[in-house]
């Protein structure tokens, strides 16, 4: 989302001061709505029906930054300010917040109940500020209880600015990961959410963000089926869940911007689905229909478009750019009898319905939530749970022996990355300098002596200048050298793609100038980033020892970092597994600009990847035996697996399970395989464990012409600690088997 250089409008001047005006909650008491023992429709309707034309077009222009949504006084209606970035922490409000790992990081945890915890902490610090911000009447940008988080969309192209944001490349554990974060935020209240959640970006939305041109005027291609099975599974998840709110991307879809794409908002969220929530808009979507798609050049066709397609809420961007949102054309619109009342009071209906779930219009008392408040930040569980996040999500991607390590007597520590904070990535909250750490303070405590040196500034000018001389004098006369390398958010982030692969300016040169003149020693090589880079060459040498991908740990780095590379704590043990496919080359990506899933993410790819999706070593190993299953089932039932799990090595430690299916009728249009089922397991060094699990029958679902279908006919079935048949893979094994699915179901459109 969400255009950063947006201007904060001062709204108490410009739309004047009814926006905050003081509301008497007397002359409501006796509105219906005020009712809690009414149905939730039944007070919602209460409220919708007595709007007039022109307060529902101030509820559905006014959100973001140039919120909030105003104050209705004469229904003793206070205002609401929309949308709070929650990605993996309270982001961008007022005051401290814990940082949790950033998205693509947790997903490498592949961890249901990690994700379910974190979301549980960010919402309970989001709704605890929210409540003080509220009694303040402060209603500035990003003070809300509704979350514009998780971003699900789909980890295509390796180049792309916003990877760090997802959950990685595949429509399933997207969809279980948003799943995980959107029941741990809203909460398990029979009655009242804690924060609303809100899946971004819908739809077909992963990249370019500025090269080769604006995702502001992007027109993504795509085919049915490469939509269906690939950039809407997660989203439709995400409204299983339960998601209050779902967001509406910058581009356009075949020709039709997002939030005014009639197909995508109303014919499959609200028709197919059963979404009843709210659509808002991206920072600045609607405007950049006029703007930068030229789709119309006038607010009033734009505002017709987008309300009749089903966008509830616009998020105005800059307002130097147009002199007010463009949802303030929707009384014009009504008076011209191009948009009906009806249609207004369907779109503000999921904006009290939201507000009404927050417990706004209930006396606070029974509200468990309402007693949260900023005391909730920081605290000692949370902090906790960022460092138990951080050391989950690290990938080990080479180990010749080298980890876990007991201690040195000299090493060097070089790299850019090595003694900076910048390594929390985007959409961070802010934390108390004293809860920042860096990797040089997670190795000091490693040697008796420690030479650093960070030969080129990644922040400041992305490594353009490279002093080489400190590097090898850092690396001189030592035991093992720790290389420190990444991106960071001024080389990839929300407005910037990678042009390419490589590591930025000087890294690779750094690199190699450890290897050729630290004498054979050992080298360490950490990287912070999202986005896979060209490290095949560092694989390659026999005395880079090990490669440890960390992604952007946050708050948590340091100690995460130490307890790994030591395994001096239960948990330690790195787990993590790629959530996305690392390509050998970037010759091996197609156009970032083609939609086309062919030869993109692990279920369609051609040729070896450096490193496979789900790929990730332990310093154990794992042996997976007598697996069993129905060798026939029916069109519609599950498949359920038993299986034997044994930890072979001497470390106890977690093992995550990865199951797989694959379709052996090639004539289907069917990925060349999918993962279906995964989970984590803790277990003992020499113990052995039963594990049983399902694969539930929609996973087995194609999208053949017009619906979801199960055909009969042969399956594969893979089970282990990765993907199967691949070049590059961990010791432990996978097990494989074959059933067969008799007649054929229909699963609807969805």
């Amino acid at each position: 989302m969400e255009r950063k250089s947006a201007m904060l409008v001062a709204v108490f001047a410009v739309w004047g001061a009814s926006v905050f005006q003081e509301v008497s909650s007397a002359p409501a008491d006796d509105y219906p709505y005020r009712n809690v023992s009414l149905s939730w429709d039944a007070r919602v309707e209460d409220i919708v029906k007595r709007l007039t034309v022109e307060e529902m077009q101030m509820q559905m222009a006014l959100g973001g930054p140039d919120g909030p949504a105003p104050a209705i006084p004469r229904l003793g209606i206070g205002a609401y300010q929309w949308g709070s970035e929650c990605l993996r922490g309270d982001a961008s409000a007022p005051g401290f917040a814990t940082a949790f790992p950033q998205a693509l990081g947790l997903a490498a945890t592949f961890d249901y109940d990690l994700i379910y915890r974190v979301a549980e902490a960010i919402s309970v610090e989001v709704r605890g500020k929210h409540n003080d911000f509220v009694k303040e009447k402060n209603f500035v940008w990003h003070t809300s209880a509704s979350c514009f988080s998780p971003l699900i969309n789909i980890m295509r192209d390796a180049r792309w600015g916003r990877n760090q944001e997802t959950y990685g490349e595949d429509p399933y554990l997207s969809g279980s990961l948003g799943t995980a974060y959107i029941k741990g935020l809203q909460g398990t209240h029979l009655r009242y959410v804690r924060a609303s959640g809100c899946c971004k970006h819908m739809n077909v939305h992963g990249g370019p963000e500025d090269i080769p041109v604006s995702r502001f005027s992007f027109n993504a291609i795509v085919s049915e089926e490469d939509w269906r099975m690939t950039h809407l599974p997660a989203f439709k998840t995400c409204v299983d869940a339960g998601t209050l709110g779902l967001m509406c991307s910058y581009n356009r879809i075949n020709g039709v911007p997002a939030c005014a794409n009639k197909k995508l908002l109303t014919d499959i969220a609200r028709n197919e689905w059963g979404f009843r929530g709210y659509f808002t808009s991206d920072e600045g979507a609607v405007e950049n229909i006029i703007l930068w798609h030229k789709y119309f050049n006038n607010s009033l066709d734009t505002a017709v478009a987008c309300a009749n397609a089903g966008c509830d809420i616009e998020i105005a961007g800059d307002l130097n750019v147009l002199p007010h949102p463009v949802y303030f054309s929707l009384v014009e619109a009504v008076k011209q009898g191009r948009v009906t009342e009806a249609t207004l009071r369907e779109r503000v209906r999921p904006l009290f319905y939201t507000r009404m779930r927050l417990g706004e219009f209930d006396p606070p008392e029974m509200n468990p939530y309402s007693k949260l408040t900023s005391a909730v930040v920081e605290t000692p569980a949370h902090k906790a749970l960022a460092v138990e996040a951080a050391m989950k999500s690290f990938v080990l991607l080479k180990n010749d022996g080298g980890l876990p390590v007991t201690g040195f007597g000299t090493i060097g520590v070089v790299g850019p990355f090595g003694n900076t904070t910048k390594i929390f990535g985007d959409y961070s909250p802010v934390i108390p300098d004293e809860n920042k750490s860096t990797v040089l303070q997670a190795l000091t405590p490693l040697a008796s002596k420690v030479q650093f040196a960070e030969g080129c500034d990644e922040v400041n000018d992305k490594c353009a200048k490279y002093d080489s001389q400190s590097v090898i004098k850092a690396v001189t006369n030592t035991d093992a050298n720790f290389v420190i390398l990444g991106t960071g958010i001024i080389y990839e982030a929300e407005n910037f793609d990678r042009p390419d692969m490589e590591l930025p300016g000087h890294q690779k040169q750094l690199l190699q100038d450890v290897l050729d003149h630290a004498g054979g020693k050992p080298t360490y090589l950490l990287l912070f980033n999202a986005g896979p880079l060209n490290i095949s060459f560092a694989h390659q040498e026999p005395s880079v020892v090990a490669i440890l991908e960390c992604f952007f740990p946050a708050q948590a780095a340091a100690e995460a970092i130490r307890h790994v590379l030591l395994n001096d704590v239960p948990g330690a043990v790195p787990s993590g597994r790629l959530p996305f496919t690392w390509p050998l080359l970037a010759s091996q990506l197609p156009p970032i600009v083609d939609y086309s899933m062919k030869r993109r993410t692990y279920r369609y790819f051609e040729g070896e990847p450096l490193y496979p999706f789900g790929y990730g070593l332990s310093y154990t190993t794992f042996e997976y035996s007598n697996l069993t299953h129905s060798q026939s089932i029916t069109a519609g039932e599950s498949l359920s697996l038993s299986f034997h799990l044994k930890n072979s090595g001497k470390m106890d430690a977690d093992e995550v399970v990865q199951v797989y299916i694959g379709w052996r009728d090639t004539s289907l249009p069917a990925p060349k395989i999918q993962l279906a089922r995964f989970t984590r397991v803790t277990i003992e060094a020499g113990q052995q464990v039963i594990v049983k699990l399902e694969v539930e029958a929609k996973i087995m679902g194609l999208w053949i012409n017009d619906g979801w279908f199960i055909k009969p006919g042969s399956m594969d079935v893979f089970v282990g600690g990765q993907q199967p048949n691949q070049k590059r893979m961990a010791a432990s094994n996978v097990l494989s088997s074959s059933f067969t699915i008799t007649d054929m179901k229909y699963l609807g459109r969805y």
